[in-house]
């Protein structure tokens, strides 16, 4: 969908300010809401739908949040959904009113124990599909000129563009329809476009950007 999530190429947002101090949390929070978005799973909570949850957060509030607490927010929203909690138990959490016993919480795990954990839990998106791809390596594409209202993995800036087929990826669960509660398989390519098609202003850059993005977001050019 088009919402205040999909910024690129777009103007009046001031610059990008690149964080490099080395650690990816800035506050001892922040890791322990990254390990609880990648430990709680529900039926029917797919990274889809959580990304689509996301996106419909109003855009000053989107703007506003540190970027783990939108994520934060994100979770809470879609554990009530599934009914893993109700918004009262949030309210109680974010007065410090806690449900549970934390006095003696467990032994930390160690980094192999994770590792273990982590790996014993991943999950494919790539799977087989009887239909053959329909566009080959080097062959010119242009991508779908309107989005929709549901979770769609083509940024707003590379519509009605023109790209070349520089990879193909296999068959993965396509987005559209995994937000919606249907996993459907979808062949997948590695699509090149130069700079200056995606944004005019770049004319004569060598610039490239490489997008995955999936068949039904293309036709031939």
């Amino acid at each position: 969908m088009d919402g205040i999530h999909d910024l690129g190429g777009k103007q009046g947002y001031g610059p990008i300010e690149v964080d490099d101090g080395g650690g990816p949390f800035h506050e001892a929070w922040e890791g322990r809401e990254w390990g609880i978005a990648q430990c709680a799973r529900a039926p029917g909570i797919t990274i889809d739908w959580w990304r689509h949850c996301r996106e419909l957060i109003m855009p000053i509030d989107y703007l506003e949040r540190p970027y783990f607490d939108s994520w934060a927010q994100t979770d809470f929203a879609t554990y009530i959904e599934a009914g893993w909690m109700t918004l009262q138990e949030v309210a109680d959490l974010s007065a410090g009113a806690a449900a549970t016993d934390c006095s003696e919480p467990p032994e930390p795990m160690t980094l192999q124990q994770v590792l273990r954990e982590d790996r014993a839990h991943a999950i494919r998106f790539d799977g087989a599909i009887e239909a053959a791809p329909v566009f080959n390596i080097g062959q010119r594409v242009v991508t779908a000129q309107h989005g929709h209202a549901g979770h769609s993995r083509l940024p707003q800036y590379a519509r009605g563009s023109i790209g070349t087929i520089h990879a193909y990826n296999g068959a993965h669960v396509f987005p559209d329809l995994s937000a919606q509660g249907t996993e459907l398989h979808q062949h997948c390519y590695n699509v090149m476009f130069s700079a200056a098609e995606l944004w005019p202003e770049a004319g004569g850059s060598k610039d490239k950007v490489y997008l995955d993005l999936w068949e039904s977001y293309l036709s031939g050019a």
